[in-house]
């Protein structure tokens, strides 16, 4: 009875549980490294409680098999697996306007009850693979779109001007005379003021903007009738403190308020 594949011994029993521990742990250590909300103990207890359940639902009730009644099916409490988990991943994720961060930690999750459901099932190729792969999703891939990002980063400038026709066109000559290219804006017109003298705020996306191309743009954008003012990233910048002085740049390219002088 014990060639059976309802039975499982001890010792094979508590290497399965082992491994789990193991795999869980080096997805956990990760996640943990970088501070995430899920780190190693989640993804132990995660993956080893998947594992428990895999063997449960396959060899837990072998007592029964005997029994006329009685239809094994081992995949059913590994399917409540699946979809219970979701509601632990969903803690992991925080929404701050529109910034979501946690979808990663929470996938981690999701994958690592997969992984120990193939641990419980005897699957152990599968889940060494699939723990290989997500490891290289997380260390490798990680450091790469985090290079690639910032040179694919967007610059943020948002600029205050007066709404004619040839507002937008003359703001984006200067942009282009600079080899500036702008991804994408977004435009709100004020309704306060005379129709010849109404404001409008234009944001503008720009694309690979290098610090030395900074101050010379702000500088011949400030001097152009239309515009009232200016904001980057850093801060706002008053036209006349770039046009006069000639504020240096901040770190990261953008002008900043705080390094300008005051008038």
């Amino acid at each position: 009875m014990s060639d059976s594949v309802w039975y499982i011994s001890h010792g094979e029993l508590i290497l399965r549980m082992m491994i789990s521990a193991a795999l869980g742990g080096a997805i956990g250590m990760e996640r943990e490294w970088n501070h995430h909300a899920a780190g190693l103990r989640t993804h132990i207890l995660v993956c080893l409680g998947s594992t428990t359940i895999m063997l449960l639902s396959m060899y837990g009730f072998s007592a029964f098999i005997s029994e006329v009644s009685v239809r094994m099916d081992p995949a059913r409490l590994a399917a409540q697996v699946i979809s219970g988990i979701g509601f632990l991943g969903a803690g992991a994720i925080m929404r701050n306007g529109n910034i979501v961060k946690g979808l990663t930690t929470a996938a981690s999750v999701w994958v690592v009850a997969g992984i120990g459901l193939c641990v419980g099932a005897g699957f152990l190729t599968g889940a060494f693979f699939c723990t290989f792969l997500v490891l290289i999703s997380l260390y490798l891939l990680n450091k790469w779109e985090k290079v690639w990002g910032r040179k694919n980063r967007h610059q943020e400038v948002e600029i205050k001007m007066i709404h004619r026709p040839d507002s937008l066109a003359r703001i984006s000559a200067v942009f282009g005379k600079h080899g500036i290219q702008i991804a994408d804006l977004k435009m709100k017109t004020s309704s306060r003021g005379s129709p010849d003298e109404r404001e409008m705020t234009v944001l503008f996306y720009l694309k690979e903007v290098r610090p030395d191309q900074w101050l010379p743009v702000l500088e011949e954008i400030t001097l152009l009738d239309i515009v009232h003012g200016m904001e980057t990233r850093g801060g706002q910048v008053s036209p006349q403190a770039i046009a006069a002085t000639g504020a240096p740049a901040a770190p990261n390219g953008v002008v900043d308020r705080g390094n300008a002088p005051r008038l």
